[in-house]
């Protein structure tokens, strides 16, 4: 049986992939922070060497966008791109596959048009910034990998826009949502699918971009999630709600390479409504 170990088990994405793989019966080492610092590289070399594996789901990721501009920069860049190059240089080390989860926000969100796998990076805030640094590092430490750039992912297990927005229309009779940001959603379900998929179909390793299908922007995605609830959602622009760093207006990521493995992917509508059955909303 192949040996798999997860990163950041505890994390939104890390806890769904580990939902899937107990479902499908698999078997898998996972660890947090508590357990294995991927900052430390003893400690990462130590736990790969024990157990050797032969899967990385590297799931372990610092999000908190706005902090990472400055109370959270430090470690912003000690986990996305020093955890991450002790991650890989252990997981070529052992001959392990990797799997790194990466971002939209690696573009500067100026283009018109979908970005496309390969067009130029320009990413404009730390985190997008630590994460590219994340995927140079990935490269640069073993040939066997796979990077997945994702965006506005939501998901059962953690802190996401739909519980915020589920939340916020208990005690709200308006909401105002901007709509001049345009992206893709991502439920955490169709990305761990997606990970599992590549791995086990022995997909050519490479960067590739996984999100539901369709896009939209904050404005459409809250009305959608709202849909069924008694409250007003408004359009406002980004000015309404000044944020420390900087997010694309325009994030689309084509599916296209993704789409040409096979994998099935729902659109990001179908995925909310399966996620809403889900929570019981």
């Amino acid at each position: 049986m192949t040996k798999i170990l997860i990163t950041g088990a505890n994390g939104q994405l890390g806890t769904e992939l580990r939902n899937l793989l107990d479902e499908r019966g698999v078997a898998y080492d996972a660890f947090d922070a508590k357990y294995m610092d991927i900052t430390d590289q003893q400690a990462v070399d130590a736990k790969f060497d024990a157990l050797k594996p032969a899967v990385v789901y590297h799931c372990a990721a610092y999000t908190a966008v706005d902090k990472a501009e400055d109370e959270g920069k430090q470690v912003n860049w000690r986990v996305n791109e020093d955890g991450t190059r002790n991650v890989a240089a252990a997981a070529k080390r052992v001959g392990a596959k990797l799997v790194y989860i990466s971002t939209d926000y690696v573009f500067d969100g100026t283009n018109s048009d979908e970005y496309q796998v390969d067009d130029p990076t320009n990413p404009k805030n730390e985190y997008g910034k630590a994460k590219l640094a994340g995927e140079r590092a990935v490269k640069e430490k073993t040939d066997d990998y796979y990077i997945i750039r994702t965006s506005w992912v939501f998901g059962k297990y953690g802190k996401n826009f739909v519980y915020t927005m589920l939340r916020l229309a208990k005690d709200h009779d308006k909401l105002t949502v901007v709509d001049d940001q345009f992206g893709r959603p991502t439920w955490t379900r169709t990305l761990a699918e997606f990970m599992t998929y590549l791995v086990d179909h022995e997909e050519p390793f490479g960067t590739y971009q996984l999100s539901n299908e369709n896009s939209c922007s904050w404005y459409e995605f809250a009305k959608e999630i709202l849909k069924d609830q008694d409250v007003e959602v408004a359009p406002v622009p980004s000015e309404a709600y000044p944020q420390k760093a900087y997010r694309p207006r325009h994030s689309i990521m084509s599916l296209s390479k993704a789409e040409k493995t096979g994998f099935e992917i729902i659109s990001w509508q179908e995925a909310l409504a399966k996620f809403l059955t889900v929570i019981g909303e």
